[in-house]
């Protein structure tokens, strides 16, 4: 290794310019990469990560400005040089992987010519032939089988972790000495996760190749990462070799960081039904002003005083077959959901978790009656909702409400947030002009957020404060399930945990049922009652939380267990 680091950050300072002048986002950043180092930048949204990663390869968005500092990359000061300049190094010495795969690649042109594209605009090769050539052996390099067919597909036709793959494979196409990876592998579940992160990790070592992760995972940074730089509000509170610090973290921001990750703390979140004294010794206390026990214990009193009643969900034998398009001789059936059975406790919370494509989604569609069942029966309330149609359909959906992965896309940026909130109440007819407009401040109080923003557009809004302004919506009607969709995995550490406080604040004060999916099982460690594990439409292991994690009894649990990253950590918190 060259005594000369391969990337050097001295004072850089970064401002985004509105009508007032330049606002700062970077307030002096220093951080060194050495040539084959793997170094993770961690931190809330808003801390600056991706400001930083984007500002060394100048690509801030137009009204971003370097305003001082340097980034010196082989000795040589990227911020001095003209556009076309750096254009030469961004690519061909410095490989980049944007964090949505579905939002960077076109949906309206083949894999092929998107990787044929990159590969041209970095100069790896010329001529038509010579061009195909090295894209086939880019995504065969990713880990691609059958490369030639896959160039003439689209980016819909892969799943979230091939599109990933085509993106690493075209950041490292022109073979660079760094890699920078803005959140690379936050949409996948655990196990496609640990596949794409040990292919980046062959891929990067037999090229000798420096690695730049931005993630807000921070068992993905321990387990990936030699070296870890926390940073927060525009500045590095805290760096050093990533296991040590954060087992054992030294600045209060990094100690609230991973006192609030269950991907690290997870397995120290007891259960509420086990004695507070325990709790109290073995759980790790937030210090952003929630705490997680104060969750369970609140759960376990509403558990404890209720009568033992009828499950309010019971789902039994539920298969969905879907039909594949095609001609007579290639059309052929799917079958998502495959004899699935289980019930869920009013008042508690079932955890749905299993590997993309292992159907969890489809039974929250059929649940919701966004599907129809092939087969089988869906109970709520001891209603056979599978037989409802029309008038009977919308009454069921006024106790059985949606909250979705992307709060984004799942709220209209034409309506400001007020109207979004009361949107079921007008779809419903549920009260007069007054009565919705003091429902949506009730809703807003609710979910902790001012009823100042209710004249506000989501474009406003933090992920977190849109999250709870989807939840907000789900409540509106007064429901008695929730169906939560990948409802926290879009969120960082802290809003995560916020949001999960929220929704188990809510469960208690209002005696909700959920059903909770996710491929994110350190989160079920903190917000569930029971799980169920799915494998290929079907449910392989079921019990409680505490039972299936301490005591998985089949192989693919045990796998999906040992895929959270970090899960091996010791925290010295």
């Amino acid at each position: 290794m060259s005594a000369t680091p391969l990337l050097q950050v001295n004072n850089l300072q970064v401002g985004f310019r509105n009508q007032r002048g330049i606002v700062p986002a970077l307030n002096g950043v220093d951080f060194t990469i050495n040539a084959g180092e793997t170094v993770a930048i961690v931190g809330e949204s808003g801390s600056g990560k991706s400001t930083t990663a984007h500002a060394i390869i100048n690509l801030l968005p137009g009204s971003g400005v370097i305003t001082g500092g340097e980034v010196l990359f082989e000795g040589r000061d990227l911020t001095k040089l003209t556009p076309k300049q750096v254009e030469d190094v961004r690519g061909k010495q410095i490989g980049f992987v944007p964090q949505d795969p579905m939002a960077n690649l076109n949906p309206v042109w083949s894999i092929g010519f998107q990787v044929e594209e990159a590969i041209r605009a970095n100069g790896v090769a010329t001529g038509r032939a010579a061009v195909k050539r090295r894209a086939i052996e880019v995504l065969k390099e990713a880990g691609l089988a059958d490369a030639d067919r896959r160039l003439r597909q689209f980016p819909h036709q892969f799943s979230g972790g091939m599109r990933q793959r085509v993106l690493i494979g075209m950041g490292l196409a022109a073979h660079p000495k760094l890699l920078i990876a803005d959140e690379p592998t936050s949409a996948l579940d655990v196990t496609v996760q640990r596949v794409i992160l040990d292919h980046l990790a062959t891929l990067t070592r037999d090229l000798g190749t420096a690695v730049l992760f931005i993630t807000h995972d921070l068992g993905l940074a321990a387990e990936r990462a030699e070296k870890l730089i926390v940073m927060y509000k525009g500045k590095i509170v805290e760096s050093g070799p990533s296991r040590e610090l954060l087992e054992n973290p030294q600045h209060p921001y990094t100690q609230r960081l991973v006192a609030a990750a269950p991907s690290l703390a997870s397995r120290r979140i007891q259960s509420a039904h086990q004695p507070l004294v325990e709790i109290e010794h073995e759980t790790p206390r937030s210090a952003e002003g929630f705490d997680l026990i104060e969750a369970a214990e609140a759960r376990a009193e509403v558990q404890a005083a209720a009568p033992v009643t009828a499950p309010a969900i019971v789902i039994e034998n539920l298969t969905k077959v879907f039909k594949i398009r095609g001609d007579k001789l290639t059309a052929r059936e799917f079958k998502a959901v495959d004899d699935v059975s289980f019930s869920i406790p009013r008042g508690s919370t079932m955890a749905l978790v299993g590997e993309s494509g292992s159907g969890k989604s489809t039974v929250a569609k059929l649940l919701l009656k966004l599907e129809d069942a092939t087969s089988g029966k869906i109970s709520v309330d001891g209603t056979d909702i599978t037989t409802l149609k029309g008038k009977d359909v919308l009454a069921f959906r006024r106790k059985t409400q949606p909250v979705f992965q992307d709060p984004y896309g799942s709220l209209d940026p034409l309506r400001n947030i007020g109207n979004t909130i009361a949107e079921p109440l007008h779809v419903h007819k549920v009260g007069t002009k007054a009565e919705r407009r003091a429902r949506v401040l009730e809703l807003l109080d609710q979910v902790a957020l001012p009823q100042s923003l209710a004249t506000r557009y989501p474009n406003e809004l933090s992920g977190g404060q849109r999250q709870r302004v989807a939840i907000a919506r789900a409540l509106a009607l007064k429901p008695e399930i929730v169906v939560l969709d990948e409802a926290v995995s879009a969120l960082d550490v802290l809003v995560q945990a916020q949001v999960l406080k929220l929704l188990a604040d809510l469960q208690a004060e209002l005696g909700l049922t959920y059903l909770f999916i996710t491929h994110d099982l350190a989160v079920v460690r903190v917000i569930a009652d029971n799980v169920c594990v799915m494998q290929a439409g079907r449910i392989v292991e079921a019990s409680t939380v505490d039972e299936v994690f301490d005591n998985p009894r089949e192989q693919y649990t045990r796998d999906l267990l040992n895929a959270i990253p970090g899960a091996d950590l010791q925290l010295g918190v």
